[in-house]
């Protein structure tokens, strides 16, 4: 591994979530390991322009809904109405701790960052600016963008991709979302909150069709409810900005148009890939930039690896980490017992959030496994019931003859948090993996957590 012939051991390509899940998995095994990155910044698009600064609008916009709604602020005569560059602010404090704190990753672990675009001269070297450096192996972690269609016009001012709109200065009246994915229905609630009128274009029949079958129809019923138009199966024609630049059209295949001061395209991602010179490793991106990997994320180039949204599902900042660090195991020639990269919890930054891990109903029933199912409403919480947050449920899928735990799906408040409980009594071992455990221990009162025990009461109660 520790060959003088190259300068490094390892080049991770990208400090995203899964080029450092790559490089400090290397470098505390003693690798040399070096990490190229084009931002002038670290922390990939996670940290700069997706993740993390969404997350924190979500959060500004959050805060700001519970005020406005707060009868005490009202009765108090308090209204606020902050532009969209004051619900910005906190993401940049936000920003400078996250990039200081991963910058002293690479420092303490001696890991020099090597600034500017990375291109392949062959499969062991890299061409940065006007130096060459070589490694043994590479790791590609270059993430993805949003994929931009060559019919719609990215320069008009009411015209957005997730990158941009986070740059949006002015509130806008109305906004059509087209593109019904993660992002799609993430934006669509964002807005929707802010008190702007809102038609989100689905190209398929339902949200969100990984979900759990009541997960879906839970968040379609909240977003109607909310006032967001939902049209499902629709395709657009065109998409023009109108003249004077205040307003963009859309016209759907089916007849419809939908005027509205701001179009959001959320429909899709493209790998960043394009710019690496991969023709010359005979690496060959699918259409939208995605590179090709087996199950240890090598690439056809065999001491080439990629992990993270360049290489497409399930594009989520945790499975990238993950990915990382099992891509450098592998490098390293050591065991990924330890390491769960099937065991990925979703999390959607909906309003209110939705999380889930292990199987659905939908795919238990399809592959005939006898499954009984516990349920908890949160307006029956007393911890929900004080801080506001009723809306929402816990639901527990669990074998019904061996009790073993086989999904969780969470709607509601905090569910990306009180998902990781049922996660990790999923993964204990036979037979510890069972409801029996939220039934026999105490959980503190007044809690969300407390749904576990009153979901699995539930299952109890349906067995004969």
């Amino acid at each position: 591994m520790n060959s003088a012939a190259y300068d490094f051991d390892l080049i991770v390509i990208g400090s995203g979530p899964g080029g450092e899940g790559a490089a400090m998995q290397a470098a505390k095994a003693g690798a040399r390991v070096a990490v190229a990155e084009t931002h002038s910044l670290i922390g990939g698009g996670c940290t700069h322009w997706g993740t993390i600064p969404s997350k924190s609008l979500r959060y500004a916009i959050t805060q700001t809904t519970k005020t406005l709604n707060n009868t005490m602020f009202r009765e108090m005569g308090i209204s606020i109405n902050p532009t969209m560059k004051q619900l910005r602010q906190g993401k940049l404090a936000v920003i400078a701790k996250q990039v200081g704190m991963r910058q002293s990753f690479y420092d303490r672990n001696h890991v020099p960052v090597l600034k500017g675009q990375a291109v392949f001269a062959d499969p062991h070297t890299i061409q940065i600016e006007d130096q060459q450096h070589t490694a043994k192996h590479f790791v590609i972690a270059t993430g993805s963008r949003p994929y931009r269609p060559d019919n719609v016009d990215f320069d008009h001012p009411c015209i957005f991709d997730s990158d941009t709109i986070l740059a949006l200065d002015d509130k806008p009246q109305s906004l059509t979302v087209y593109g019904a994915g993660v992002i799609g229905v993430e934006y669509a609630s964002m807005f929707r909150n802010l008190g702007c009128k809102v038609n989100l274009v689905n190209t398929r029949c339902k949200l969100l069709e990984f979900l759990d079958d009541e997960i879906i129809d839970a968040l379609s019923y909240h977003l109607r409810d909310q006032g967001v138009i939902i049209r499902h199966n629709e395709e657009f024609e065109s998409i023009e900005g109108l003249p004077g630049g205040d307003a963009a059209l859309m016209t759907l295949k089916s007849g419809k148009r939908l005027k509205t001061d701001a179009v959001l395209w959320a429909n899709g991602r493209q790998g960043n890939s394009d710019t690496l010179g991969l023709d010359r490793v005979g690496i060959e991106p699918n259409p939208r930039g995605q590179i090709v990997v087996d199950e240890n994320f090598r690439t056809s180039c065999t001491n080439i690896y990629a992990v993270g949204d360049v290489i497409g599902y399930p594009s989520l900042a945790s499975a990238a980490y993950t990915q990382g660090r099992a891509a450098a195991m592998s490098i390293l020639e050591q065991k990924q017992a330890s390491l769960r990269i099937d065991d990925i919890p979703t999390g959607i930054y909906t309003s209110p959030e939705i999380s889930s891990v292990g199987k659905t109903e939908r795919e238990l029933t399809a592959a005939c496994i006898p499954y009984e199912v516990g349920q908890s409403n949160f307006k029956s919480l007393a911890r929900a019931q004080i801080i506001g947050a009723t809306v929402g449920m816990l639901k527990l899928l669990f074998h019904r003859d061996t009790l073993e735990l086989l999904g969780v799906h969470c709607f509601g408040a905090n569910a990306s948090e009180i998902v990781h409980i049922g996660q990790a009594i999923m993964n204990q071992p036979p037979p510890h993996n069972t409801i029996d455990y939220f039934v026999e221990t105490t959980f503190n009162y007044p809690t969300m957590a407390e749904a576990y025990r009153v979901a699995a009461l539930n299952g109890f109660n349906r067995l004969f």
